[in-house]
């Protein structure tokens, strides 16, 4: 029950009374001490700008130390702060000496910042193989058998599919790479702030993700985590005075990247993200992870549920394979309309494939649900 949390939900997330929220999968709204945190920051840079420069610098380094105590990497040495999700993919696909013959392994279901990235690699003769994981009842066979194949270089998948909210079995494909030779990403950004993270135990080599969805922070800031004996195999496309060793002295004329993750962040630093990212990240330090990720599990089962129950709605969603996002069609009327009507009543959430889809948190309240299904057939019965 949301009675049991540390945190005043009412409090902390003040919606719109009006509004409808389930669209944690797209973009999360910021928790109050977030909006603060950023209208804190601006009023002390337009009031003393850089005077505190120094202190921003720890915001920074908690922030790294922080995520990877979120992720449980085993060093914030180990953490690099990216714009996004497709920048962090794009630092392996850049970055990995490629040879032709060369595969990467994903699905075909991927959101495209899991696909395009991997596409552009052909012309370096890397072939991608995209493995059909809808409707199969054992999916990570379906991806074992490829690799199974060999010359599999990557194994690049989302933790969850953005989609049909298909969540894999993380640390079982991480063996299999390890088994087969293979590298492995994961795409964690419909994960990470609903799920609980081990890097380590799921044999993950990168992981990158961005926190405007389920972390409930702004656009602009994320992490990429790189398996520390894999960070100098990266080769480097892009450099400046913040990705060097002896960052700070700028009267040295020799340098060499940093030997942490920072290597891979050139220039300045998005402090306001930073700030932003680490008052968000406070939330789920203080409710803990193991009751977030219990909650969004039930208010996925309970929008799961109604929607089984209705007669007129269809799960995508595999109950048994679900972390935070259901998706159901209306056999009855075309879902695009459908769509449309619920976000004019203000019913937030998305048209994603082919249906309707619902991605509650762990502060959604139970009527919230109830008041979106109500919404369902109200705009139904008018199409």
């Amino acid at each position: 029950m949301l009675e049991r949390l540390h945190i005043d939900p009412d409090t902390e997330f003040p919606l719109d009374p009006e509004l409808v929220h389930l669209n944690h999968a797209a973009i999360g709204p910021w928790p109050a001490r977030t909006r603060d945190a950023v209208a804190g920051f601006a009023a002390e840079n337009a009031h003393q700008g850089s005077r505190r420069y120094l202190q921003w610098l720890e915001t920074e380094a908690g922030l790294r130390r922080r995520l990877a105590a979120f992720i449980k990497a085993p060093s914030a040495e180990d953490i690099a702060l990216v714009k996004n999700t497709s920048e962090g993919l794009s630092l392996v696909a850049a970055g990995l000496d490629w040879q032709p013959g060369d595969r990467v392994v994903t699905s075909a279901e991927e959101f495209p910042s899991n696909r395009v990235v991997w596409q552009a690699l052909a012309d370096r003769g890397v072939e991608l193989v995209q493995v059909e994981l809808a409707g199969r009842d054992d999916p990570e066979a379906a991806l074992e058998a490829v690799l199974a194949e060999g010359r599999v270089r990557l194994l690049a998948i989302s933790s969850v599919q953005y989609a049909s909210g298909l969540a894999l079995d993380l640390a079982r494909l991480g063996r299999a790479c390890r088994e087969h030779g293979a590298l492995f990403g994961v795409d964690a950004i419909q994960s990470l702030g609903a799920l609980a993270m081990d890097v380590e135990a799921i044999g993950a080599d990168f992981i990158a993700a961005d926190a405007h969805k389920w972390l409930l922070a702004p656009e602009g800031i994320g992490l990429f985590y790189c398996r520390p004996e894999l960070r100098q195999r990266l080769a480097l496309h892009q450099w400046g005075w913040h990705m060097v060793e002896h960052v700070g002295d700028f009267d040295r004329t020799d340098w060499e990247p940093a030997a942490s993750a920072r290597r891979f962040e050139p220039g300045s630093p998005n402090m306001l993200g930073i700030h932003a990212l680490s008052a968000s990240l406070s939330v789920f330090e203080e409710v803990g992870m193991e009751r977030v990720e219990a909650l969004v599990r039930q208010r996925a089962r309970e929008v799961f549920e109604r929607a089984a129950a209705h007669p007129d709605l269809e799960p995508i969603t595999d109950p048994e394979r679900m972390a935070g996002i259901v998706t159901f069609r209306h056999t009855g009327v075309d879902n695009a309309a459908l769509w449309q009507g619920l976000m004019d009543r203000g019913v937030l959430c998305a048209h994603r494939g082919g249906g309707i889809r619902f991605s509650p948190h762990f502060h959604t309240a139970p009527a919230t649900i109830g008041r979106a299904l109500e919404a369902v057939d109200a705009v139904a019965a008018g199409l």
